[in-house]
């Protein structure tokens, strides 16, 4: 699915952040973290607050990820082995996602939220586990918070430097790399030559 997040997200504002990471945690295939890092940008550049910005972006994937947790619960596998083989989920990795949410479900409420692929996941498994909602629910948004500052500050600090140094990389950077292209192709140019000749003597 190609998606022009920066467009979506200069039209659409907070209200675009939100929707993208909500459809994400029920399977539709947004990039979350991009939209997260282009939304640190668009922070940096003085388009959003801070604030606003985490609020809706937290609110979307909590919201998203309750009710993939509720169509696990009362779906229960039936959801995943249906959907899940378009995405490569087969009922033998499901048995071993289980068997792994089962034992470690706690951290990987936490942890699975900065992994693509898990972070959609894991409250599917939650509601199959019938994971307590109040203890998916605080690790959830804990999880939703750290993720979502973690890649909106780094997309801040990539809009900084962009802002910073872009005017110095378009002036002086490109004539160098032109130059490392160009003697690349001089050495590989030369290295046959040398390699044509000891071959014919």
């Amino acid at each position: 699915m190609h998606i022009h997040i920066h467009a979506l997200i200069q039209h659409y504002g907070y209200f675009g952040v939100f929707f993208v990471l909500l459809l994400e945690m029920v399977g539709v295939p947004f990039p979350a973290e991009t939209t997260l890092i282009v939304s640190g940008v668009e922070w940096a550049q003085g388009t959003f607050s801070l604030l606003p910005l985490l609020v809706m972006a937290v609110l979307g994937n909590a919201f998203g990820s309750t009710f993939a947790y509720w169509l696990g619960r009362f779906l229960g596998r039936t959801i995943l082995v249906r959907f899940g083989r378009y995405v490569g989920m087969t009922e033998s990795r499901l048995n071993v996602a289980e068997q792994q949410f089962s034992r470690w479900r706690g951290w990987l409420v936490v942890v699975g939220k900065f992994i693509a692929g898990v972070r959609v996941l894991v409250p599917y498994l939650a509601g199959i586990d019938a994971m307590p909602f109040w203890q998916f629910s605080a690790l959830n948004l804990l999880s939703a918070l750290m993720w979502t500052v973690t890649f909106v500050v780094f997309g801040r600090y990539v809009g900084v430097a962009w802002n910073h140094y872009h005017v110095v990389l378009l002036h002086r950077g490109l004539p160098i790399l032109i130059l490392f292209v160009l003697v690349g192709i001089a050495a590989v140019v030369y290295r046959r030559r040398r390699e044509h000749r000891r071959d014919a003597h």
